[in-house]
């Protein structure tokens, strides 16, 4: 069987893609899938030595990644129902024919293109102990303040805040798009048929908008489980390992410790967490397909 041009022009236009890829995605990951096999730390001029299954038998036995997997679980428990179903009303909100509602959607939406760094450090002010936020409780009433940032009880809470804070416009927009390719037709039938108000959200907009909730419900998942620049900017991790994420605990053994073997470790655990929730989001995008 022989290929013609017109067959091997597409890969052609694809190589440089491919290779590039290759050099910066494939191939550091199959280096960090080997290295999580192998003893490679402190000394990083040396080569790595084999030791089998003693990273993943050590991590078995690590009290603190159980910890920062506890948080990193807290936080999709937490951070993804609220991302999933707030946007989407407020997606109805800025959906309706107002004056002035561009300026709304334009609200909504800055903090998605504020830097993360000026956000943590904007929020970590107003968390202070002396910041707007403690001076607004006291002005109502509270003697003391809260100790969001410096209490094991608060200080993931408060984390979790600023990501939902800059989430919001960005999965708004995804619904939005939804909202906007459902035709007015259906909300005319529907309130013919005496569905109206909230009941004609309920009873056409999330059925139609099933395949966005699915889609934003593993986007916001896998943002969820892969939380850095919050934890590093805010709070360190701390206090006593009490906002520190799975992957914040990568980056201390990697960078701060020189624990690459065991960082690698870490991160292919983090990494088959992902590709599971990715599999599950294909799972349910292709049931709700067959069902709609």
């Amino acid at each position: 069987m022989t290929i013609n041009q017109k067959q091997i022009t597409p890969y052609l236009f694809l190589l440089p893609a491919i290779i590039l890829l290759g050099l910066t995605v494939i191939w550091p990951a199959l280096q960090a899938f080997y290295l999580s096999f192998t003893r490679y730390e402190y000394d990083i001029t040396q080569a790595p030595e084999w030791v089998g299954l003693a990273n993943f038998q050590r991590l078995i036995a690590d009290k603190i990644f159980w910890q920062t997997f506890r948080n990193t679980l807290i936080y999709l428990v937490v951070v993804v129902p609220i991302l999933v179903f707030f946007p989407l009303g407020l997606a109805i909100l800025v959906n309706q024919k107002l004056r002035g509602i561009s300026w709304f959607r334009a609200a909504y939406y800055t903090p998605v293109i504020i830097s993360m760094v000026v956000a943590g450090l904007a929020w970590k002010w107003l968390y202070a102990e002396n910041g707007l936020l403690n001076q607004l409780l006291k002005l109502i009433g509270f003697s003391e303040g809260i100790p969001w940032l410096t209490s094991p009880n608060w200080v993931l809470f408060s984390v979790m805040a600023v990501t939902i804070w800059k989430g919001l416009g960005y999965y708004m927009v995804i619904y939005l798009a939804g909202l906007q390719s459902i035709p007015n037709d259906l909300y005319e039938a529907a309130a013919i048929d005496g569905s109206d108000k909230l009941k004609k959200h309920w009873d056409i907009t999330v059925p139609l908008m099933k395949p966005y909730l699915f889609l934003v419900a593993v986007i916001s998942a896998i943002s969820a489980t892969k939380v850095f620049e919050e934890v590093y900017i805010m709070t360190q991790g701390g206090p006593r390992n009490s906002s520190k994420t799975v992957v914040y605990y990568l980056y201390d053994q990697a960078f701060r410790n020189l624990e690459i073997s065991y960082a690698c470790t870490i991160g292919l655990v983090l990494f088959l967490i992902i590709l599971g929730l990715s599999i599950l989001r294909i799972i349910l995008n292709n049931s709700s397909s067959i069902y709609s």
